[in-house]
Order: C-alpha cells, then structure tokens, then sequence
C-alpha cells in the first residue's frame, strides 16, 4: 500500500471533521468570540446566545449598567458582566442570552461596579460563561487505528428560546407574596444558606409566572435591604437563580422594620402590586426579633396585607429572658387564631413544610386582610344643595368631599362611593356601581350642579338608604350627611331606619345646622360621628378625621 493511498482517505476526514466543527460553530449559539468594546450594549447585539469578547479594565472607563442579574439592555455588556461576576477585570468572553424586557431593575454594588436602578425598560440580557467546545483535531495523528467511514459530528443542540420557556404559573394562587426573609447574626451563614433552599423550594411549589403569583425578596438585617420587587422575576428559572445569589448581611433581627418598609413600599403599583390581588407577606424568623412588631404589623393590616409569621427554631425556655415581647408572633400575624403562624422545629427539617405552607399562602378565603376600609366599603355623600348654601360654598362643600374620596382606592373591585343632592327634593346624582376608577368618580362629584331650594333632610336619608344602597350588604355601608340649615322634616326616625339597614352616619354641620338635628341623625356614639363647623372654609378639615373614622368602624365591624 503506498503513502498517498493511506494519506488521502486521512485527509478527507480531516476537511470533514473540520467542516462539521465550522457548522457548529455557525449555529446560532457561536462559541466564537467576537471583541466587542467596553461600551457596547446589549441592544447593540443583533442575536440571542452571541459570545462576545471583552477587554481588560472595563470597570475603569465609567460604563454604565442598569439592574442586578437581569439587566436593561440599554447596559453596557462588559460592565455587566464584571458586575455579574462572570468576568473579572482582565476581560474575557462571555455568551450573552437576549430576554424580554421588564419593571423594576434593582441596582446594587458587586465586583467594583454600581449598577443603577430603572423603572422599565423595552428589552433585557441575562450573561453566562461560555463553554467552549475544542477542535480535537489532533487525535487523528495517534497510532489508534482509523475508522472504516468516519462518522459525522453531532451539532450541539439548540437551547429553547425564551419564549417557549415561559410559563403562565399558578392560576389558582394570584397573590403577590413579599417574603421577608433573616438575614442577622442570630441565623449566620449555614443556617441562612438553609433558609435560601428552603425559600427555593416554596417558590417552585407555588409555581409564579405572569398569571400567577409574584414574588419579592427583602432582608431584615440592621436596616431592611430590598433585593428584588414583585415584577422583577415572574419566570421560576430566574427566581431561583435571583434567590439563590441573595448574600448574607448579619446584625440585629430588625424584623419590625423590614416588615414596615415592605407596607410602605413593596405593594404599590409603581413597585409592581397588581391591583385587586392579594397582598401577602411571609416572614421568615430564626429565634426572635429585636425590635418592636406590633406597630409594623398594624400598618400592614390597614395596608390590607396578609402577614404569615413563620418561627424556625423558636426561642427554648431559657432563652424567653431574652425575649423583648413574649407575644411577637400574636401580634405580628394578620390575624391570631392559628392560621397565620407556622411553626418549624429547625432548619434541617423544613423541606416537608413547603407543600402545607405553600397551600395556606394560596388559601384565598383564608387571607381575612385582603380587604381593609380604604379598598372595601361604600360611601354615600348626601350634600344639601338648599338655597341658604349658595353656589360659592356649594363647591367648598365639593372639594371636601373629593378630600374623602381621594383617601379611597376606588375601584370596580374596591371601594365605591355615590352621591345624592337634597332640597325639599332628591336628586341621584350618580350610583355606587356608576364609576368604576377613582378618577372618573371624583370628576363626576366635582360636576355636580347646584340645584337652590329648599331643606328635607330626613325624607333625603331615606330616599338614599333605598335608592343608593339597596344592592349593598352590612358592615360597609357609611353616609357623610352635609347640611347648613334646619330640615323641614324629621330626622330621627328615617336615620335610625337607615343604621338597622346596616348604614352607619356621620353628620356634618355648617353655619345655622342644629346640633340635636346632627346628634339625632349620626350613629353611635355621637361625639365620634357628628361633626360641626361654623364656617364652609374648616370642611377640609373634617376629611382626615372621617376617613380615620371610617376605617376605625369597617375594622370594628369586619
């Protein structure tokens, strides 16, 4: 056999070998790095899954990055790749996976680099290590005999795209949950890595997505830290991969904090809350808090929020002297009969808590919050449009009502309120059901027409206890009662026949209304319900002190 019989076949495998290689290589994912300068951003990229080649010191030349793990795609690629940890300073290659863009990119300090907020953005990338594939071309030259017919080389299969990945989530658990979780020297590190698999495995088991529940992360440490907002990860994969790089802080328990600045902050829809859903807030506790709970926790009930509890390693019987308040978990939980706290043992036995906690936290009818005053009751305004007001005071007497209802989160599943004008007639001015967002209900109140004439105040209550309520139930119901003058007719009887109805009154007096008129049509007790000013000007004064009251007598009653 001659040398050129044995050479040819050699080489025809080697241009097949090379060939396959460069067909792998021109897929979609090219593991072929392309330099890239340290301002290039993610939208200057044209494909998904491009591996890019940084240079060195990109964290000298001022680039700019928005977000943490997630980035807009306005970032620079290599600043957010050093930020991400995926490169270091001296550069390198990085693969980067173009993602649908989103709300609330988080900003934090990582690896020398301050990524900056942003509020929304129209495209995201997320970055990886590539692997890299060698060409193993040499081992054609060993001494191992060759094949009969080479075989071809398999092209590495390609990933999912991100849409098809996507999912809907959990239908049937429409919450948007912040899990408060400890991050203080009480835990330390092995514990609070137990902790984070712990939050892993809930989050799987409640299944989020865009149609399901959404899911937030703070720190109670020293000073609470927010790590990422409600919108921020609605894909499981990203929300596992966002918990597990959660770092931990040490310091005290401030749990009272962290449940405050999630109240304040977490639910608003600038931060991602979806309005009519419910609001919860799980809270995670290693032994006891160090400060106070009780205020925070009432701040999150009037913010109609579902606070759980949940107490690992509670605290032993020697350690109770420790203790600040003996009764934090009563009154820290929405409400104290047994549903919403949960006890668990130690953090090494956690894992078969996840499915009955994760099922009390989807247990809608269960989360007795959800409703508070500001997003349940219905408010009726009875405004008396009698001569002796005059137009001027007329709209005062408007302005003092809007007061009231911007206090409201007025909604088709919120709070509703209607209006009625009085003189010896009534006039429906608009319905409870007429308006279905707050600001086309305070523009149809700031439209209401003087009608001039004159005072039937008791014949008016009961026209609007029958006209305006009558699709209502009990225990939400409230009538503000605005008059100036003497009423032509009863009060007492038509306001009391109104409160059996499940109505509660309150009476506002102006200039020559009398006080046994206003004490005979407000409810119980009187002082708090019955309100007088001698002149229009101090109505807008009366509006906080309705609103309070409101909401002190819908807790009463619910």
């Amino acid at each position: 056999m001659s040398f050129l019989s044995v050479l040819l076949p050699l080489t025809g495998l080697l241009l097949l070998l090379l060939l396959s290689s460069m067909s792998s290589v021109d897929s979609s994912e090219s593991s072929v790095p392309h330099p890239i300068p340290c301002v290039t951003r993610g939208a200057d990229l044209m494909e998904d899954g491009v591996v890019v080649l940084c240079p060195p010191d990109c964290t000298q030349g001022g680039v700019s990055v928005f977000g943490t793990g997630i980035y807009a795609s306005v970032s620079s690629v290599c600043g957010a790749a050093v930020h991400r940890g995926v490169l270091g300073p001296s550069g390198g290659p990085v693969r980067v996976h173009k993602l649908q863009g989103r709300h609330n990119y988080m900003s934090s300090y990582a690896h020398g680099i301050q990524s900056q907020p942003l509020t929304q953005w129209s495209n995201s990338f997320s970055l990886a290590k590539p692997v890299s594939v060698p060409l193993e071309l040499t081992s054609v030259t060993s001494t191992t005999a060759l094949p009969a017919a080479a075989q071809p080389v398999k092209k590495p299969q390609k990933k999912p795209s991100v849409k098809k990945a996507l999912t809907g989530g959990n239908k049937d658990c429409q919450i948007d949950i912040a899990m408060v979780i400890d991050s203080s020297n009480n835990i330390g590190q092995r514990r609070f890595n137990l902790q984070k698999n712990f939050v892993v495995k809930l989050a799987a088991m409640l299944r989020v997505g865009p149609t399901g529940p959404h899911v937030g992360l703070i720190q109670a440490s020293d000073s609470p830290r927010t790590e990422f907002l409600l919108t921020n990860y609605t894909q499981p994969k990203e929300l596992t991969f966002a918990i597990k790089e959660v770092s931990y802080l040490g310091g005290n328990t401030n749990t009272g904090k962290a449940i405050m600045q999630a109240a304040e902050t977490f639910f608003i829809q600038e931060n991602g809350g979806r309005r009519g859903h419910p609001r919860v807030m799980m809270v995670l506790l290693d032994g006891w808090p160090s400060d106070d709970l009780e205020q925070a926790a009432m701040l999150a009930r009037e913010s109609g929020i579902n606070v759980f509890l949940v107490s690992v390693a509670k605290p032993a019987p020697e350690e109770l002297a420790m203790v600040r308040d003996k009764d934090f978990m009563k009154k820290a939980v929405c409400k104290d009969n047994g549903f919403f706290s949960y006890l668990i043992p130690g953090w090494f036995s956690t894992t078969k808590h996840v499915k009955p906690l994760s099922q009390r936290l989807c247990s809608l009818d269960g989360l007795l919050c959800s409703k508070t005053c500001y997003n349940s009751v219905n408010i009726g305004f009875l405004i008396d449009g009698s001569s002796s007001v005059g137009e001027g005071n007329f709209q005062l007497v408007l302005d003092f009502l809007v007061g009231i209802a911007r206090s409201f989160d007025i909604s088709d599943i919120g709070a509703r309120i209607g209006a009625v004008q009085f003189t010896y007639e009534q006039r429906l001015e608009f319905g409870l059901f007429d308006h279905h967002d707050k600001e086309e209900a305070v523009n149809a109140l700031k439209r209401i027409h003087y009608m001039s004439g004159g005072t039937s105040t008791g014949e008016a209550i009961s026209y609007t206890a029958n006209k305006l309520f009558r699709r209502t139930g009990p225990g939400r119901n409230f009538l503000i009662v605005v008059t100036d003058g003497q009423s032509y007719d009863d009060v007492r009887l038509p306001a009391l026949e109104a409160q059996k109805q499940g109505i509660t009154i309150y009476s506002v007096g102006v200039a020559w209304a009398p006080l046994d008129d206003l004490r005979a049509m407000s409810s119980q007790p009187k002082d708090g319900h019955t309100l007088f000013t001698r002149d229009f000007t101090g109505l807008t004064g009366f509006v906080p002190v309705i609103v309070k009251g409101i909401c002190r007598d819908f807790t009463e009653s619910n």
